[in-house]
């Protein structure tokens, strides 16, 4: 079965198994006798996420939502496959990205132009394209109903444009994909989280990134769940470091813009600096170079989306 953190009112976090180990969460929160996958990982995840349905005594027919916060191929590739093994569930999705789910031509194009086309058909197989009548299109303001539980959606660019956070209202909490940051529990210290931004091509803006985090700060979540990886509690000074570190990669990125060729190696540079600076500061137990591994993605990914930043404003 798939390793599966329980937490309260229902919430579980299922490891989609991408990449490695507790890198990437699908969260499942069941009301009663009906349940809503929240995120699909990869379509390798599938079986995980249906293993975890069995081991919790549910059909695949009692899955009513499966809600993307976002359309990236980490947390929506295995959409459409997933979707086609629930009978009775709907997808929501930001109305940004639903045509890129019924139609996934242009989103794997943008897959395959950031990890090249062999790396991205082996991490994330045929792209399954969602019926265009399963699809609800959730804007800002939108809410629904899981056996009466109400959740509701909130646009939250920043990361990507397409990106809504999601307010459970029964436990108060909030799934909030990429927009809170990344928070890797072999990292925890002592019982202290951390949050680190996400700015991978190619919608990284740290002005909408600010103001979606005002927006989580006032929403005053009891608990957060990203994806990378899961449930966060300590939000006060997590938004905090997260406000920081998105202005200390905004920074990197102008300081690098006229470096021509050399670009994307100094902010690949600068990206692994942050992260040993963020290590410092909160006394990382591991090992200087785990902790670059457990990074080495997230550098080359984050610096990419800087460049892209720098490459917009360049246009605009």
């Amino acid at each position: 079965m798939a390793d599966v953190i329980d937490y309260e009112f229902g919430i579980s976090a299922i490891d989609s198994g991408y990449q490695r180990p507790r890198l990437d969460a699908i969260h499942l929160v069941v009301e009663g006798d009906r349940a809503a996958v929240i995120d699909t990982g990869v379509n390798s995840s599938v079986p995980r996420v249906l293993a975890a349905l069995r081991g919790k005594g549910l059909r695949p027919g009692q899955v009513d939502y499966v809600i993307l916060t976002h359309i990236h191929l980490d947390h929506a590739g295995g959409a459409g496959l997933l979707l086609s093994q629930l009978p009775n569930a709907r997808l929501t999705v930001h109305p940004r990205g639903a045509l890129h789910l019924i139609d996934p031509g242009r989103l794997i194009a943008s897959t395959i132009a950031v990890y090249g086309a062999e790396e991205a058909r082996r991490t994330f197989g045929d792209i399954v394209p969602v019926p265009r009548e399963r699809v609800i299109e959730t804007a800002h303001g939108s809410s629904l109903r899981l056996n009466g539980r109400e959740f509701a959606f909130f646009d939250t660019p920043g990361h990507a444009r397409h990106h809504v956070c999601v307010l459970d209202a029964k436990s108060g909490h909030l799934f909030a994909g990429d927009t809170f940051g990344l928070s890797y529990r072999e990292l925890d210290c002592r019982g202290r989280q951390f949050a680190f931004p996400t700015t991978s091509p190619t919608q990284f803006d740290p002005g909408t990134a600010h103001r979606s985090l005002d927006l989580i700060r006032d929403l005053q979540p009891g608990a957060i769940y990203v994806t990378h990886y899961s449930q966060v509690r300590d939000i006060a000074r997590m938004n905090d470091d997260m406000h920081r570190l998105v202005d200390a990669h905004a920074q990197l990125a102008r300081r690098e813009r006229a470096a021509g060729p050399l670009r994307h190696a100094r902010l690949r540079a600068g990206v692994r600096q942050i992260v040993l600076d963020e290590a410092q500061r909160h006394g990382w137990m591991l090992p200087r170079e785990q902790v670059l591994e457990i990074f080495a993605g997230d550098i080359e990914l984050n610096a990419q989306g800087l460049g892209s930043w720098l490459d917009a404003l360049a246009a605009a």
